[in-house]
C-alpha cells in the first residue's frame, strides 16, 4: 500500500506530506485546488513522462516521494533479483527528482532505478482508475491475465506450460535438422574437420597442468638436483658424516645389545626400525625428482612447449579450456550424427512432435473450456456490479476466441482439420468488450470516451476481482462525473466495500455522498503566501468533515440546513 507521499515544488505545491492509511480515502476540494496535482505527483512514481509546466515557477527542481510497504512476496522477490533495494518486511522508499531541463532520476531505497522498471513494478502496486494512463485493465493483451487470475487456473496453466515448453523445443530441433542440403554438407564436411582436428591434438584431461608443472621442474633441474643430493645424502647415504639411516642403524643395534637387561629396549628398536623404512622411502622418493629430469633439459623443454602450443592452438578454436575443447569435440559429433541421420531424426521427431501436439491441444481445450465458463460468470458479475451502480443498460462480455480467430466459424470453434495456434498462454484470444446504450454493437474496453463511466466500469470489475487483484492500491478519478446523488451514493458504497477487502482505496470525488463514506478526508486547499499560491492537504477531522461536505453540498452559501445534511450523510455511512 501507499503509506505516505512527499510533494515538492511540483506546480502550485511547495511543500506537502501526506500520509494514505489503510482503506477508503477521498480527497476533496475546490475545483483548482490541486486535486490533480497529487495524482501527477503518482503518476510520476509510475513513471509517466514529466510535464514541461511541471516545476513550480522559480525552482530548480520538483520531487515526488512515496514509501510503500506491505509489498507481496513474490514482488518483493523479482524487485530483489533485480537489484532493487528493499527495506524490512516489504517496504520500499521511492524518490524521483525532475530538474529544470526535463532531466529526471528516480532512486529506489537509494539506489537508481531506471523508468521501464518503474513501470513494471510500481505499476504492480498502484493502478490509477479515471485517466487513460496506467490503466492495465484497458489493454487487450493483459484480459487473459485477468480472467485466468479469476478463474484461479494456475495449475491447468502450469500443466500447459511443461507441454508447450517441450513441444517448441521438438520443433526447433526439427527445423534445425531441415537446413537446406547444400548447407547439411557443408556443415557435415565442417564439422567432419573439427573433430579430426580435435583428435589430432590426442588432448588428456588434466595434461597441460601436468606438462606446465614438468616445464617448470626441468628448468629448475639444477637446483633440484643440488638439494636432492643434499637430501639423500642426509637421509641415507652420506659421503662424509653419518647419514640419518646409519645413525638409526647404530642405535638399534645398541638397544638390541641390552633387550636382556632392559625389556623396553625391544619396543624402541621396533620403532626405529620403523623411522628407518619411511625415512629410506623418503629418501628413494626424494632422488627420483632428479631422475625426473634426467636428459637433455633444452630437449625435453623444446618437446613440452611444443605440445603447450598444440593445446593453446586448439583451445584458441574450441574451448578456454582442454575440458572444453573435448566438450566441443563430443557435441560436434552429437551434430554430425544429427546431419547424417537427420531424415530417419526427423522421422522420429515428427513422431513425437504429433504426439506432443495432441497433448497440448487436450491441455489448451482444458484452458479454453474452463475461460469459456468463467468468463460468463465473470461478465455476469460485472453486469451485476454495473447494475448496482445505475448502468443497468450496459452489456460486459468476456470475449474467448482462438488465437487464429480470422479462420473460426460463427460460433467461435476452428473448422474440422484446422490446426490451432499455440502461444504461452494457450491458443486463446481474451477480450473485455462492452455496450455502453442498447442497439449498440460490443466494442473494447478502450474506445468508451467518457472517464467517469470507464471509472465506474472499472469499479465494478475490481469490486468482482478483488480477491484475486494483486495491486494494493486503486485510485479512481473523476468516478463521480456526470452521475445522480443516488448513484454517488452507490459508488461509495462500492469504494468502501473495496478497502474493507483490504485493498486500499484512494478517490478523488466533488460528490458529498462519496465523501461521506470515506474512512479518512484529505482536504485540498489552495491559499496565498507571502505572495505567491500554494496548495496545502489536511486530514479533516469531524467538524472539518461537516463543513468540507456542507461546502460541496451547498457551494458558497452555507447554512445550517446543509451542515445538518451534511451530519445526516456521514451518520448514515457510519451505519454501513
Amino acid at each position: 500500500m501507499l503509506e505516505t507521499l512527499h510533494i515538492e515544488n511540483i506546480a502550485v505545491v511547495r511543500e506537502a506530506d501526506i500520509e494514505f492509511p489503510s482503506g477508503f480515502t477521498v480527497l476533496t476540494g475546490e475545483t483548482g485546488a490541486g486535486k490533480s496535482i497529487i495524482i501527477d505527483a503518482i503518476n510520476l512514481l509510475l513513471g509517466a513522462r514529466p510535464a514541461k509546466d511541471l516545476i513550480r515557477a522559480g525552482e530548480g527542481q520538483a520531487v515526488a516521494a512515496a514509501v510503500f510497504s506491505s509489498i507481496p512476496a513474490p514482488l518483493c522477490t523479482q524487485m530483489a533479483e533485480a537489484g532493487v533495494r528493499l527495506e524490512d518486511e516489504g517496504t520500499m522508499f521511492l524518490q524521483r527528482t525532475v530538474q529544470a531541463d526535463g532531466r529526471a532520476s528516480t532512486r529506489a531505497g537509494g539506489r537508481p532505478m531506471s523508468v521501464s522498471s518503474q513501470k513494471e513494478y510500481i505499476g504492480q502496486l498502484i493502478a490509477i482508475h479515471g485517466q487513460h494512463d496506467n490503466q492495465m485493465f484497458l489493454r487487450p493483451e493483459t484480459h487473459i491475465v485477468y480472467l485466468d487470475e479469476y478463474a484461479h487456473l494456475e495449475t491447468l496453466l502450469a500443466e500447459y506450460t511443461v507441454l508447450y515448453k517441450e513441444y517448441n523445443e521438438i520443433g526447433t530441433r526439427i527445423r534445425s535438422l531441415q537446413k537446406g542440403e547444400q548447407e547439411k554438407t557443408r556443415m557435415a564436411e565442417l564439422l567432419r574437420y573439427q573433430i579430426a582436428d580435435i583428435d589430432a591434438g590426442r588432448l588428456k584431461p588434466k595434461e597441460e597442468e601436468q606438462l606446465l608443472i614438468r616445464r617448470n621442474k626441468i628448468r629448475s633441474a639444477e637446483k633440484i638436483a643440488k638439494q636432492v643430493k643434499t637430501v639423500y645424502h642426509a637421509l641415507f647415504r652420506s659421503e662424509k658424516n653419518y647419514s640419518a639411516v646409519e645413525q638409526i642403524d647404530r642405535a638399534v643395534t645398541a638397544l638390541d645389545g641390552m633387550t636382556d637387561i632392559v625389556p623396553e629396549a625391544a619396543a624402541f628398536s621396533e620403532k626405529l626400525n620403523n623411522f628407518r623404512y619411511e625415512i629410506e622411502d623418503i629418501a628413494e622418493t626424494v632422488r627420483s625428482y632428479a631422475e625426473d629430469t634426467d636428459g637433455d633439459p633444452t630437449v625435453l623443454i623444446d618437446k613440452i612447449e611444443t605440445r603447450l602450443d598444440n593445446i593453446a592452438k586448439l583451445k584458441k578454436k574450441y574451448g578456454a579450456t582442454v575440458e572444453e575443447v573435448l566438450a566441443y569435440r563430443e557435441k560436434a559429433a552429437k551434430d554430425l550424427d544429427d546431419i547424417t541421420l537427420s531424415d530417419e531424426k526427423i522421422a522420429e521427431l515428427n513422431i513425437q512432435m504429433e504426439k506432443k501436439h495432441a497433448e497440448l491441444w487436450e491441455a489448451a481445450k482444458r484452458l479454453t473450456a474452463e475461460r469459456i465458463r468463467m468468463g460468463k460468470q465473470l461478465s455476469a458479475r460485472i453486469m451485476e456490479e454495473l447494475s448496482f451502480l445505475d448502468m443497468e443498460k450496459v452489456r460486459f462480455h468476456v470475449s474467448v476466441r482462438p488465437l487464429n480467430a480470422e479462420e473460426a466459424l460463427e460460433d467461435g470453434s476452428l473448422p474440422e482439420n484446422t490446426p490451432p495456434h499455440f502461444n504461452s498462454r494457450g491458443c486463446d484470444r481474451v477480450e473485455f468488450l462492452i455496450s455502453t446504450n442498447p442497439g449498440e454493437p460490443l466494442k473494447p474496453l478502450d474506445k468508451i470516451a467518457s472517464g467517469g463511466e470507464l471509472s465506474r466500469i472499472m469499479l465494478a470489475a475490481k469490486c468482482v476481482t478483488a480477491d484475486t487483484e494483486q495491486i494494493g492500491t486503486m485510485i479512481f478519478d473523476e468516478v463521480d462525473t456526470g452521475v445522480s446523488g443516488k448513484t454517488s451514493q452507490k459508488i461509495g458504497m462500492k469504494l468502501k466495500e473495496l478497502g474493507r477487502h483490504g485493498c486500499q482505496v484512494i478517490c478523488v470525488t466533488h460528490s458529498a455522498q462519496i465523501a461521506a463514506l470515506a474512512d479518512t478526508h484529505l482536504f485540498i486547499k489552495k491559499q496565498e503566501t507571502d505572495g505567491r499560491v500554494e496548495t496545502t492537504v489536511t486530514t479533516l477531522d469531524p467538524p472539518g468533515r461537516v463543513e468540507e461536505i456542507s461546502r460541496i453540498i451547498g457551494g458558497m452559501e452555507i447554512t445550517d440546513t446543509v451542515r445538518d445534511t451534511a451530519r445526516e450523510l456521514l451518520a448514515k455511512a457510519e451505519n454501513l
